[in-house]
C-alpha cells in the first residue's frame, strides 16, 4: 500500500513535491520520482526533482520487506503502483519473467512488457486479463500515459484537468491516490477513475468492453465457467445437490481469499464487530497460524463494545477495545474529515472507529488489517434486501448488483481513507473476485430464507458454522457500524455545537 502521484504541466517539480508531501502519511518508507527522463529516490525533503513537464512521484509503504522503491523503469516503460498483486508468483513463474527483486508490484511491468508491440493500450488490455489482485497503478511509456484501476475499486485514485492554468488551453492534468493532493496544487474539480477503467492520456475509457460493471462482469463470467466445466452439470440438475455446491464453493473461495491475503505476514489486525463477517475473517486468520489481533471501537455501553469482548474470549484471540467519549468524538473530528475529504454524517459515523482502530493498530506494529466489507452487499446483509425480496423475489439480485458496482465510491475509497492515514493497509478478502464470482451468482432464496427472515445472509451464517465458528457469533442480528459502535449518537450531539463548526480544518468541507 503506498502514494501514486502524476502530473503534466509546466513547472511542475514544485508540485509534484507538494502533492507527494500531502500524501506522505501513505508511505513514509521512501519516496521516488520520474521527472525530465531521469529517476530519483530517497527522502522526500533531501530529493532533488529534474525539471520537465511530466512526471511521476510514489511513497513507499514497506510491509513484508520485499517491496523496492519505485518508480519502477523497464526500458522506455515507468511505472508507479499502489497495490498487491495475490497471484504474481505464479504470472513469474507461468510466463518465465525476469525481474531484479521479489517485488509484486514489478511483474506487473514485467507483463507489460512482454505484451507491449507498440501500443501501451492493447499491451494494458492483455495485461490486466492475468492480475489478481487490487491495485491502482500508471504506466508511461515515454509518448502515451495509462492509469488503472482495479475492477472492484479496492484501491483509489482520483484526476483532475486545470484547463486554463498557464493560459488559454495550456492544462495541467494530474492524478493521485488522494483527492487533497490534487486540490494542493489547486485543482478543484476532482474525478474519481471508475474501478475497471483506464485514463488513457487523461480521458477515461473502458478496459474490457463487454463489462461495464462488476456485476456485468462476474455475472457473464459465472454462466460461461458453469457451461464449461462437466462437474457442475449434476448439480444443475438436481436442485436438491445446488445448495451444498454452492456452500462448498463458497467455503472454499472464502479460505482461499483469506490465505493469499495473509500471505508473508506473521501478523495481522481485524477490524471485528463480534458479527458474522468479521468473525469468519478472525477464525480463519487464526486458524492459518498467524498471530490474530481484533480491534473494537465504540461507546462502552454499546452492542459492539459488549458482544466483541465476549467473542475475542470464546475464540480464544487478543482484542484491543477502544473506548470512545465525547472528547474523543470532537478531537477526532477535524482529523477523520480530513481524511475521508467530505461531509457526510453516514461516513463519519463508519470512518471514525475505523480512523481509531487503525491508529491502535499502528501503535501495535500491526502494518494489514482483514475487513468484512462487501459482505453485507454480496449476501444480502442489510434490511433493507429483505423487503426487497418480499416484493420482488429472486429479481431482489438487482439491488445487491447496484449496491456492489457502488461500494468503490461509498465504502471503499472511505476506508481506505482512514486506515492509510495511520500507515495501515486495509484489506478486503469478501472483495476476492472469486467470491464476489460465486456470491453474484448465488439464488437470493439461499441467502435471505423465506420472507420474515430477520437475520438474512444465510448461506454465509451456514458456511461459518461449518468452520467452526461459535454459534453465538453465527446467529448474531446484523447491525450498521456507525450504530453498533454508538459513535452515531455521540457524532450528531457534538455536531449540534455551533463552536465545533467554526474550527476551519471542518468549514473545509461543509
Amino acid at each position: 500500500m503506498c502514494a501514486i502521484a502524476g502530473i503534466q504541466g509546466e513547472k511542475i517539480s514544485n508540485q509534484l513535491r507538494e502533492m507527494l508531501e500531502t500524501l506522505k502519511h501513505r508511505g513514509e518508507d521512501g519516496s521516488g520520482v520520474f521527472s525530465g527522463d531521469k529517476l530519483s529516490y530517497g527522502a522526500l525533503d533531501e530529493m532533488e526533482i529534474p525539471r520537465g513537464n511530466f512526471a511521476l512521484g510514489h511513497n513507499l509503504l514497506s510491509i513484508v520487506g520485499r517491496e523496492v522503491v519505485q518508480p519502477l523503469a523497464d526500458g522506455k516503460l515507468v511505472l508507479v503502483c499502489n497495490g498487491e498483486i495475490y497471484n504474481f508468483r505464479e504470472l513469474k513463474r507461468d510466463f518465465h519473467l525476469q525481474t531484479n527483486s521479489d517485488s509484486d508490484c514489478e511483474v506487473i511491468l514485467a507483463l507489460i512488457k512482454k505484451f507491449y508491440t507498440g501500443s501501451l493500450r492493447e499491451a494494458l488490455k492483455e495485461t490486466i486479463k492475468y492480475l489478481d489482485g487490487d491495485y491502482a497503478f500508471a504506466v508511461y511509456d515515454g509518448v502515451d500515459l495509462a492509469v488503472i484501476r482495479d475492477p472492484v475499486g479496492v484501491k483509489p485514485v482520483y484526476y483532475g484537468i486545470d484547463q486554463n492554468r498557464y493560459g488559454v488551453d495550456q492544462k495541467l492534468q494530474a492524478f493521485a491516490s488522494e483527492r487533497k493532493a490534487l486540490w494542493k496544487i489547486g485543482i478543484r474539480e476532482v474525478e474519481t477513475l471508475k474501478p475497471g477503467y483506464m485514463l488513457y492520456n487523461w480521458e477515461m475509457e473502458e478496459l474490457e468492453e463487454n463489462f461495464k460493471t462488476i456485476a456485468e462482469r462476474f455475472n457473464t463470467k459465472f454462466n460461461q465457467d458453469l457451461r464449461g466445466k462437466t462437474d457442475v452439470k449434476p448439480y444443475l440438475k438436481d436442485k436438491t445437490a445446488i445448495k451444498p455446491y454452492l456452500k462448498n464453493q463458497l467455503e472454499t473461495r472464502l479460505i482461499d481469499s483469506v490465505k493469499k491475503r495473509l500471505r508473508g505476514l506473521s501478523r495481522v489486525g481485524v477490524m471485528f464487530s463480534g458479527g458474522i463477517d468479521s468473525t469468519i475473517l478472525a477464525h480463519l486468520s487464526r486458524e492459518m497460524g498467524v498471530e490474530t489481533i481484533l480491534y473494537t471501537v465504540g461507546r462502552e455501553d454499546s452492542a459492539d463494545f459488549k458482544f466483541a469482548h465476549k467473542s475475542a474470549e470464546d475464540m480464544g484471540l487478543p482484542i484491543r477495545l477502544g473506548k470512545v467519549t465525547m472528547d474523543d468524538v470532537r478531537d477526532y473530528l477535524p482529523r477523520v474529515l480530513n481524511a475521508i475529504e467530505e461531509f457526510n454524517l453516514m461516513k463519519l459515523g463508519v470512518a471514525m472507529p475505523a480512523y481509531l482502530a487503525a491508529e491502535m493498530a499502528r501503535e501495535d506494529g500491526i502494518k494489514v488489517m482483514l475487513s468484512g466489507q462487501g459482505a453485507d452487499e454480496l449476501f444480502a446483509g442489510y434490511h433493507r434486501y429483505l423487503k426487497f425480496y418480499q416484493e420482488q423475489g429472486e429479481e431482489a439480485q438487482k439491488n445487491l448488483n447496484t449496491d456492489i458496482n457502488n461500494l468503490y465510491q461509498v465504502n471503499l475509497q472511505r476506508d481506505d481513507a482512514v486506515t492509510m492515514a495511520s500507515g495501515v493497509e486495509l484489506r478486503v478478502p469478501y472483495l476476492d473476485l472469486d467470491v464476489i464470482n460465486m456470491a453474484m451468482n448465488i439464488p437470493m432464496e439461499y441467502k435471505i430464507n423465506g420472507t420474515d427472515d430477520h437475520l438474512r445472509k444465510c448461506i454465509l451464517r451456514e458456511v461459518a458454522r461449518d468452520l467452526g465458528v461459535p454459534e453465538e457469533n453465527v446467529k448474531r442480528p446484523k447491525k450498521a457500524a456507525q450504530y453498533g459502535s454508538g459513535i452515531d449518537k455521540m457524532l450528531r450531539r457534538v455536531l449540534k455545537d455551533e463552536d465545533i463548526l467554526k474550527n476551519e480544518d471542518i468549514k473545509f468541507y461543509i
